[in-house]
């Protein structure tokens, strides 16, 4: 078993991967304050919460997107592991073809989806990861990467929005009974939700339409729950998609085999 961990802005996910399965999956918010000995605690309490050992790992793997945490990470990977961990970035096989304009500007997040994804789905296919950021990434017939696009997150819309206007209050994050909302509170939510369902179903049409083949639509990240089951188009979720192209690009990178 592996110990995958894939940092994002707002949140870490961890996770043990073993036969492109997890074994558990934790998160923890993202502190650019915490020092490796702050990480490698949490780590170690979360890992034998959920009944694992840190001695059940054989190595680690890390994606970040937090340039800040990326070193504290490998240091407290390594001192609840015992092994260095590896760092998705240049250098790295990811097995990958990515036919952008600029490959070295893909985000390894982005990767690491687009990864599991080929291995685990048919293609064309599209990755949609909703965070910080909500992303979506084509994969084309032939298994490359072809582009995609990026706009605001979910949370980071709605906090921009109150922020920016004074009469409108932070909302919870769940769906009115129907899309006219007949007070300010229900209309935010159906802004936020059913806007951002329709933004994701125009998205995969218009995509769609400048590829070959008809795609195959899988959803990660925190918010996707919150959001997909209102899209209108079939969509897959899965929770589990990068720490699973964690381990893949982990056993490629090490030549090794993590089963």
């Amino acid at each position: 078993m592996i110990l995958a961990v894939d940092a994002g802005n707002t949140n870490i996910v961890l996770g043990g991967i073993e036969n492109n399965k997890a074994a558990f999956i934790c998160r923890i918010s993202t502190d650019k304050k915490k020092t490796e000995d702050e990480y490698a605690v949490q780590l170690k309490t979360l890992i034998e919460l959920n009944g694992a050992s840190c001695r059940d790992f054989e190595g680690g793997i890390i994606s970040s997107v937090v340039p800040q945490l990326t070193n504290i990470l490998k240091i407290a990977v390594k001192k609840v592991t015992g092994h260095t961990p590896l760092i998705v970035g240049p250098g790295i096989k990811t097995g990958l073809n990515i036919k952008i304009d600029n490959p070295a500007q893909l985000g390894s997040d982005i990767a690491v989806g687009a990864v599991a994804a080929i291995s685990l789905y048919p293609k064309p296919l599209m990755v949609i990861d909703m965070g910080t950021a909500t992303t979506i990434c084509v994969v084309d017939k032939d298994s490359c990467y072809r582009g995609g696009i990026i706009v605001p997150g979910v949370v980071v819309s709605m906090e921009s929005l109150t922020r920016n206007a004074a009469q409108l209050q932070s909302i919870g994050l769940y769906p009115p009974k129907k899309a006219i909302g007949t007070n300010t509170a229900d209309c935010m939510r159906s802004g936020l939700v059913f806007g951002n369902a329709a933004m994701i179903d125009g998205m995969i049409d218009r995509m769609s339409e400048e590829i070959e083949g008809t795609p195959t639509v899988i959803a990660t990240g925190g918010l996707s729950k919150h959001i997909i089951p209102y899209c209108r188009h079939k969509i897959i979720l899965n929770d589990e998609l990068l720490l699973i192209g964690l381990q893949l690009i982990y056993e490629r990178a090490s030549g090794g085999n993590s089963r």
